[in-house]
């Protein structure tokens, strides 16, 4: 009995850790996605993972960090965006980018995580100053330096603020007709957009 009772005081077993951080993040993710950063809690987060509130403290800490490890999950497709976007001739560059994030927004498996980020981002700054130091460092950054022309990061968040607010629109807001459009239809003019912001005059 003393076994069992320290066993249940002190760190999960091994076995069922994976699983239960999973199980967070899952449904950190969901709430996130539900009710924004702002709203969403420490307490609500471990209820719908049916655990204890302690034990999501036990893996993350803080909201912050929470927020910060769905986030992370959430942009590991646009990490590969860089090598995609570069890998052509520059003159296709902006359907290639074009093409890339809209394939991630269209896809249900990245579109909930995704739609968790923007909508607290664009609500808490905690949140912001957490998406915004993934993106610049890890995706913006990365782009510009593929550019190697002169203002090339205003030119890299120029093209982001075309696609990130086509997005919003088209997936949070849901203004019609543009949510309703075929994404092909979406590409085809957005693409020369996001081309002139990162290689036109």
């Amino acid at each position: 009995m003393t076994g069992e009772t320290s066993r249940r005081r002190g760190r999960p077993p091994r076995t069922e850790s994976a699983d239960t951080r999973d199980r967070i993040l899952t449904a950190a993710r969901a709430e996130f996605s539900e009710r924004g950063y702002e709203k969403t809690s420490v307490r609500g987060i471990a209820k719908a993972a049916g655990v204890d509130s302690a034990l999501v403290h036990h893996y993350f800490g803080t909201k912050e960090r929470i927020f910060e490890a769905a986030i992370e999950i959430a942009m590991a497709p646009a990490l590969t965006a860089p090598e995609a976007i570069a890998d052509g001739p520059m003159d296709g560059v902006g359907e290639r980018f074009t093409r890339f994030v809209f394939g991630v927004w269209e896809n249900p498996a990245t579109r909930t995580p995704l739609l968790a980020v923007v909508r607290s981002a664009v609500n808490n700054d905690t949140a912001a100053a957490v998406f915004r130091r993934l993106v610049a460092s890890q995706l913006l950054r990365r782009i510009a330096a593929q550019l190697d022309l002169p203002d090339a990061e205003l030119r890299a968040e120029l093209a982001a603020a075309q696609l990130v607010g086509t997005a919003l629109l088209r997936y949070v807001i849901k203004v019609e007709p543009l949510a309703s459009a075929d994404p092909e239809l979406i590409i085809r003019r957005v693409a020369p957009v996001v081309q002139g912001h990162l290689t036109g005059g």
